[in-house]
C-alpha cells in the first residue's frame, strides 16, 4: 500500500480518498454487526437502547454455565435437580419433570436447541440456589464484561420490565462466548436435540441460518410479543467471522431474510487488507540528541483493516506523537499512534514503535544540536524577522 506522507507539527498524514461501502438498510428496530478479527463495527442502529431480549438473554445463562464448567466448579456430566418451578415454566421447553436429573451437557443442548425455559431455571437454581440470586449474578457479570445496558430479572428471558439488553451488549456477549469458551462453541451449530424422546416435533434448532451454506454456526433466536423476532448470529467464511444482532423484526420470515441478507452484505461488501507492515515504516519521527535525526515508526505487528470491497487501497490516516523524540531510543519502544479513518467506518487506533535503535549522540552531536538550536532561536527572534 503506497502512502503519501506530509508533516504537520507532531502529526503525519497518510494517503486519502477512500470509497464507502453501501450502507445496509434494515427494518429491524435495532441492529449491530461487528467483524470479529478486526473489531470493526459494520452496522449500528439503536445499538445501545436497552430492549427486551426474549430468549436471546439465554446466552447470558449459557455464559455463566460455561464459566462454571471452564473453571471446574461443575462438570459436563454433573447432574442438576429439576424443581417444580423449573418444570412449570411455560413457553419453549425441553419437557423436564421433577424426577429428571439432566446433566450439564443435556441442559446446554436443551437451552440452545430447544430454547428450554425449564432448562435455564434448572441451571440457575443449580449454580446459585435460586433464579433470583442467579439473575443478580448475571447482571454483575454482564457489567464485568462491559455490557453496560443489560439487567436481568430471570435466566430465561421471560418478559419482565427489568429484563433488558442492548443489541450492542448482545454482540459483546456473543464475541465473549466465542473467544472465552471455544471448547463449547460447537453446541451452537447443533441442529437437533430431543431430550428422552419427549418432543420429536420440537427437536430442531430454531436458528434459521444453520445449513444455508453461508457459514452460519450460531447462536440464539428470540421472540416475544413485546420484543418481536430477534437473532444473535455469527458466520465464518474463510478466515473472517462476523457477529450480528437483530431485534424487533415483525415475523420469522423477516428474521430469516434479514439475517441472511446481512451476512451476505457483511462478507461481500468488505474485505480485510494489510495496511501497515512491521518491515516498512509508515513514517519517520524527528529525534533530538541522537546519532540519527529521525527514527522509523512501524506497527508492533502487521496491521489489517476491514475496508469496503471497492476501496482504491487508500485510507485517511494520521500518525501522532510528541516530538521531537529524545534519544536514546530502543527498537520496539512505543513512540506514536496510528489513527486510521476509513470512510463510513469507525476510527481505529494502533500503537507505533521504533523500527531501530537510536543511541544518544556523542560530544560532537550535542555541540551541533546546541548550535542549531541557538541558530533557530536567533532566526525566530526579532533580529531574524528583519
Amino acid at each position: 500500500m503506497t502512502l503519501a506522507i506530509r508533516h504537520l507539527a507532531t502529526a503525519l498524514l497518510l494517503g486519502l480518498t477512500p470509497l464507502c461501502a453501501a450502507a445496509f438498510e434494515t427494518s429491524a428496530k435495532a441492529a449491530f454487526v461487528i467483524d470479529q478479527g478486526t473489531g470493526t463495527v459494520l452496522l449500528s442502529k439503536n445499538a445501545d437502547d436497552p430492549l427486551p431480549p426474549a430468549s436471546m438473554s439465554k446466552l447470558m445463562t449459557l455464559y455463566m454455565l460455561f464459566d462454571a464448567l471452564h473453571d471446574g466448579r461443575v462438570g459436563l456430566n454433573e447432574q442438576f435437580a429439576v424443581s417444580t418451578r423449573a418444570k412449570s415454566m411455560g413457553g419453549s421447553t425441553m419437557f423436564l419433570n421433577e424426577l429428571d436429573r439432566p446433566t450439564a451437557d443435556e441442559l446446554i443442548q436443551g437451552i440452545i436447541v430447544s430454547s428450554g425455559n425449564d432448562a435455564t431455571v434448572a441451571v440457575a437454581e443449580g449454580l446459585a440456589g435460586s433464579e433470583e440470586a442467579f439473575a443478580k449474578q448475571m447482571t454483575e457479570k454482564a457489567k464485568q464484561l462491559g455490557m453496560t445496558h443489560s439487567t436481568f430479572a430471570n435466566a430465561s428471558g421471560w418478559p419482565h420490565p427489568y429484563q433488558r439488553m442492548s443489541v450492542h451488549d448482545l454482540g459483546i456477549l456473543a464475541q465473549r462466548l466465542i473467544e472465552d469458551f471455544p471448547e463449547f462453541y460447537q453446541y451452537f451449530s447443533q441442529k437437533e436435540f430431543n431430550y428422552k424422546d419427549r418432543s420429536p416435533a420440537n427437536r430442531f434448532n430454531r436458528n434459521p441460518l444453520l445449513g444455508l451454506g453461508i457459514g452460519a454456526d450460531g447462536l440464539k433466536t428470540g421472540h416475544t410479543e413485546e420484543a418481536g423476532y430477534g437473532l444473535v448470529g455469527s458466520a465464518k467464511q474463510d478466515d473472517r467471522r462476523v457477529i450480528f444482532v437483530l431485534s424487533g423484526l415483525p415475523s420469522q420470515i423477516a428474521r430469516t431474510e434479514e439475517s441472511q441478507a446481512l451476512v451476505n452484505w457483511s462478507f461481500r461488501h468488505f474485505v480485510e487488507k494489510t495496511i501497515a507492515s512491521t518491515e516498512t515504516p509508515v513514517a519517520q519521527a524527528d529525534v533530538w540528541m541522537g546519532v540519527q535525526q529521525s527514527v522509523g515508526l512501524v506497527p508492533a505487528e502487521d496491521l489489517k483493516l476491514l475496508l469496503p470491497a471497492l476501496n482504491d487501497e487508500t485510507v485517511a490516516a494520521e500518525v501522532v506523537y510528541d516530538g521531537p523524540l529524545r534519544a536514546p531510543i530502543k527498537k520496539g519502544d512505543e513512540l506514536a499512534e496510528l489513527v486510521l479513518k476509513p470512510e463510513g467506518l469507525p476510527e481505529v487506533r494502533h500503537a507505533l514503535v521504533a523500527a531501530q535503535d537510536v543511541p544518544s549522540g556523542g560530544f560532537a552531536v550535542k555541540v551541533k544540536t546546541a548550535a542549531l538550536h541557538l541558530i533557530n532561536q536567533f532566526l525566530d527572534g526579532p533580529q531574524g524577522a528583519m
